[in-house]
């Protein structure tokens, strides 16, 4: 499965896209979402996405600004543009710096579609996107294995059971008593254990500074990560670091 990420800091345009977008028949997880060009840079380097949708007009880090730092750093990613400006200075860079396509709002189904399949196109030529190759039903057990997978590339995100049950038709209660029998715990503990294993390998980097390390991984503020891994370890970010640390 493909991994894709809207960068755009519109609410509605980040809906239009999640719904116009025929994801199952492109093989390509839900999207994951970022607001800006900064927020998009670190969000890529823990999810690493085969295909990236670029607003252009963004505070803090513009598409052009993302576009040309992203491109450099990932240039196996596929980037679509989107924006509410026809201009043609805008297509052209975005061709400059690697874009795969360029789209305006508002977003239409049918052209987004086209874009992804010529983006999952130029990853793979040889994708088949027929119904033929559509997959079975999924059963239940398959199910579980595809959270597992999911919470292990997407840790640093929101993950609610909601995700899940609304995609699948399975009940909250039913998926959590199946994962816990088949991984031994729920499945927020388990999100907080991938959660607490990646904070100590990043720890053990002395020049990762422990707030960076706490916004990659997801929680809201440096304050609630160190309170979180004091928990679950025992002791604080800065001390887990300094007893570890190489002489």
């Amino acid at each position: 499965m493909y991994k894709a990420l809207i960068i755009d800091d519109e609410r509605p345009v980040q809906i239009a896209i999640h719904k116009l977008g025929n994801w199952s028949k492109y093989h390509i997880h839900l999207p994951e979402t970022a607001n800006n060009g900064k927020e998009a840079l670190l969000a890529m380097r823990e999810l690493h996405p085969d295909l990236c949708f670029v607003d252009m007009q963004m505070p803090i880090m513009n598409g052009m600004e993302y576009l040309q730092k992203a491109s450099a750093e990932f240039p196996g990613t596929q980037f679509i543009i989107i924006s509410g400006y026809d201009d043609f200075k805008y297509a052209h860079s975005a061709i400059k710096y690697g874009a795969c396509d360029y789209l305006l709002k508002p977003i239409v189904g049918d052209d987004l579609n086209a874009a992804i399949e010529r983006a999952i196109l130029k990853i793979d030529p040889q994708a088949d996107f027929s119904e033929e190759a559509a997959p079975d039903a999924i059963s239940p057990e398959e199910v579980v294995g595809i959270i597992k997978e999911y919470i292990d590339q997407n840790y640093n995100q929101n993950i609610k059971i909601s995700m899940f049950t609304s995609k699948y038709f399975f009940s909250k209660e039913y998926l959590s008593k199946l994962f816990k029998s088949k991984y031994g715990c729920g499945i927020y503990t388990y999100v907080q254990e991938v959660r607490m294993q990646r904070a100590k390998d990043l720890l053990l980097n002395p020049n990762i500074k422990v707030q960076h390390i706490s916004e990659r991984l997801g929680y809201a503020d440096n304050h609630y990560f160190s309170k979180a891994f004091k928990n679950y370890y025992g002791l604080s970010p800065s001390q887990f670091r300094k007893e570890n640390a190489v002489e």
